[in-house]
């Protein structure tokens, strides 16, 4: 019997794998120009460093064992516990704000679906150091560049909101579980109303106060846009919130004039239900969806201004976002913007007579060593199959070594787009362009 892949594994032959590391630039290129430095992180971490953010529950999806040593160790999960580890240790002598971007395979043990693998690529952006929305604005702008670079420019938008306006409404409406609360608001978009009128319930608000509750989300709908969002942010205010629900409200505002003086605002919305399922989120919090479609979520993130402490670093105020391949690739790839794999080559180089071979060779040494993508055949095929691969290559052109019409020191040099031929002399073809 033949070896299968892993369910929730997946293998990426050529084009896909070619694709994925066009991706994986272009994600590099986006977060460098915005000021970002990359990390890198082991992909085993002590499994006390994830039960540190996430407590014991986190042990269910996560790929734990003991190694030689009988440590409990973990295929990392998540890159924030990585993130904040290196930072506690690095935080005395690190300038602030520090930017710093994650690209790297990350493992949960979950059951597979479509955009969720048990494997999978995650691209993350995080700010330290920066106690205001700045850092909000920058990591939104950073992901709206990205996500432009990779091929989504048009597909997708923001939901942004406040943790402490979801707080100050479960207050408001008689919440004695805010945890339950939370957790109900969450799934509110993948839920039936009268389901979520039940988890409403069970987080302890009374049946006609869910109601009401649930009649308020469903007028938000997909989120209210920059225009609407004064007006509306005047008369949530005005039902009663507490203080520090308040507070929320004012941040909201405040984040949403910077968004539009940022180039924002054609793509964020305000969504009170969105409040992320990870506790450490102290107030800020944010998605990418999909425009069309079921709204999936493209990525989540938000501000935790907490954590560094639980890893016995000093108080530092931080924000981020994750974005996965997975649901990336889905969006891509439905609206025909999945790049074709690895960039075309750039020369062919075709062999009418064999004795020539040495000299092709050569020629695609001293290409190669200019700067120039090139290659040519190893399997002795004839001159009509040796086009056909450069065509299948996508090469930009072929030069061929060996037609007897062609004068001395020199090769011919096809356009495979417009099929024109012209001579060229042999000398020049090592030289940069």
């Amino acid at each position: 019997m033949p070896f299968q892949v892993l369910r929730g594994f997946r293998d990426y032959p050529p084009p896909d794998a070619g694709a994925r590391s066009e991706i994986r630039r272009r994600m590099r290129v986006a977060a460098r120009r915005a000021g970002y430095t990359e990390l890198e992180a082991p992909c085993v971490e002590s499994f006390e460093l994830y039960q540190v953010k996430s407590g014991e529950g986190i042990a269910a999806e996560t790929w734990l064992f003991r190694d030689k040593g009988n440590r409990a160790v973990a295929l990392v999960s998540e890159t924030t516990p990585s993130l904040a580890r290196i930072f506690t240790d690095r935080a005395k002598a690190e300038p602030m704000p520090v930017k710093w971007f994650t690209l790297q395979k990350v493992w949960r043990y979950e059951e597979p679906q479509a955009g969720r693998t048990r494997e999978f690529l995650q691209f993350n952006l995080d700010i330290l150091g920066v106690p205001g929305i700045e850092a909000e604005t920058d990591l939104l702008a950073t992901a709206a560049l990205v996500l432009d670079e990779v091929g989504a420019s048009g597909l997708y938008a923001f939901r942004v909101s406040d943790r402490a306006i979801a707080e100050g409404l479960g207050r408001l409406y008689g919440a004695r579980d805010m945890t339950r609360f939370f957790r109900a608001v969450d799934r509110y978009h993948k839920i039936p109303p009268a389901e979520f009128e039940g988890e409403l319930g069970a987080a302890g608000i009374p049946a006609d106060r869910a109601r009401e509750l649930a009649a308020f989300f469903e007028s938000v709908g997909r989120g209210i846009a920059p225009d609407a969002l004064a007006a509306f942010l005047e008369a949530l205010g005005s039902r009663g919130l507490d203080e520090e629900a308040r507070a929320g409200l004012e941040r909201v505002r405040a984040l949403f004039a910077l968004l539009d003086r940022a180039g924002l605002a054609d793509r964020v919305v305000f969504d009170p239900t969105v409040v992320r399922g990870l506790a450490y989120y102290t107030s800020t919090v944010f998605e990418a969806y999909a425009r069309d479609g079921d709204g999936r979520a493209i990525f989540g993130g938000g501000r935790y201004d907490h954590l560094i402490e639980l890893f016995e670093g000093p108080p530092t105020p931080a924000a981020g976002l994750a974005i996965g391949d997975q649901t990336l690739e889905i969006l891509l790839r439905g609206h025909g913007r999945w790049p074709d794999g690895e960039p075309p080559i750039d020369t062919y180089v075709v062999v009418v007579d064999p004795t020539r071979r040495p000299e092709a060779v050569e020629i695609v040494q001293e290409l190669r060593r200019a700067g120039v993508s090139a290659d040519c055949d190893l399997l002795s095929r004839s001159m009509s199959r040796q086009l056909r691969e450069a065509a299948r290559r996508r090469s930009r052109r072929a030069l061929i070594v060996g037609l007897k019409e062609a004068a001395p020191g020199t090769v011919v040099e096809r356009d495979l787009a417009t099929g024109e031929q012209r001579e060229v002399a042999r000398s020049s073809l090592g030289r940069p362009a």
